[in-house]
């Protein structure tokens, strides 16, 4: 059993896109972390979920260059501050498509946790993109 079980769970961990989904979940848990404390410190729904967000891209970052994209993070300085910018880049992409949906989603009525929940799955599928054909390459 065993023979069959690590061999397919070795599979697994090389799958690029597995790695960032759970790399997404970790950065995840930080975003809607601080924007959830920050609702309830009574700051504005747009504003704690710039700031959850920005939170997250310094996550994200650091589980993408050490879990996710090892074989294409930049070793050299300048070029790995090239990729850190990109990536940066990226991630305010969306924050931009975060902050749209959630600022729309609230002035249409729309609970701002579910309009966070709506920006989380447009901004995962732009920064992949991204970060797989731009940013990591």
């Amino acid at each position: 059993m065993n023979r069959m079980i690590l061999p397919m769970i070795d599979r697994l961990r090389r799958v690029t896109l597995l790695r960032y989904l759970l790399a997404s979940v970790g950065a995840l848990a930080v975003d809607m972390g601080s924007f959830l404390a920050l609702l309830a410190l009574g700051t504005i729904p747009v504003a704690a979920s710039a700031v959850g967000y920005s939170l997250g891209i310094v996550a994200h970052w650091l589980l993408s260059s050490r879990a996710v994209f090892t074989d294409a993070v930049a070793a050299e300085r300048g070029a790995r501050n090239r990729q850190k910018a990109l990536f940066v880049g990226s991630a305010l992409v969306g924050l931009g498509l975060t902050t749209l949906i959630v600022a729309a989603g609230t002035m249409a009525g729309v609970d701002s946790r579910l309009a966070k929940i709506a920006a989380i799955g447009a901004s995962f599928t732009a920064t992949w993109l991204l970060r797989k054909r731009v940013v990591f390459q």
